[in-house]
């Protein structure tokens, strides 16, 4: 059987790529989003425990949610195609980043703060030199978690006439062949393989200065 969905593979090279490229496109896009308001809420949240309880809870029943629910309810409003896939990855891809940039901020030990304030550090420089490099490890992990999440839930953008390795999959599906089905299904788990392995080298490099 794979020595059949590789010749489907073949014979239709340019919509394989197309597709790929659209999937990438939707999941970067979602992880990027996500990545710039998650991030500075969720330091926003360890700086204000008022409001912490409130706003992670919000996000965190936002993603009990079906992405396949949230493309539903955004096709009246935002129509077909790559928008509503964008907003539903969005959603999905915020709780992780959003709870680990909170807990790695959270956690960091005040009496590490109160040396760097000791030593005559301003609030901006603690933040980008010693805030910043020890709550990085959590982020890079809660990004990590989104994008394997955000990938393999890309393929439900199809549905939507957005495209993506998901036309593969549920052609698969709907012609009962398998040959298309291996195609799509192997494809998405070689990127989510991919994109893991790439993350977690980000991660050990950002990281190196805690090694030595």
């Amino acid at each position: 059987m794979i020595k059949e969905s590789i010749a489907y593979l073949l014979l239709n090279i340019d919509k394989y790529y197309e597709a790929v490229i659209v999937h990438l496109e939707i999941s970067l896009a979602a992880l990027a989003v996500s990545f710039m308001v998650a991030v500075p809420l969720g330091i926003w949240c360890a700086k204000n425990g008022r409001v912490s309880y409130s706003v992670i809870n919000a996000f965190t029943i936002l993603r009990i949610i079906p992405s396949l629910a949230v493309l539903v309810i955004a096709m009246p409003i935002l129509g077909t195609g790559f928008v509503p896939a964008l907003f539903a990855l969005t959603l999905l891809a915020i709780p992780p980043i959003l709870i680990n940039t909170y807990s790695g901020f959270r956690n960091i030990d005040p009496s590490v703060l109160e040396c760097a304030a000791g030593m005559g550090m301003n609030a901006g420089k603690i933040f980008i030199a010693i805030e910043i490099p020890l709550a990085m490890p959590l982020v890079l992990t809660g990004l990590r978690t989104s994008a394997a999440e955000v990938i393999a839930s890309a393929t439900l953008a199809s549905y939507i006439g957005a495209g993506g390795l998901g036309d593969f999959i549920f052609t698969g599906i709907g012609m009962n062949d398998i040959r298309i089905l291996l195609v799509g299904g192997i494809s998405v788990a070689l990127l989510s393989v991919l994109t893991e392995v790439s993350l977690t080298a980000v991660q050990h490099m950002a990281t190196r200065y805690q090694r030595d």
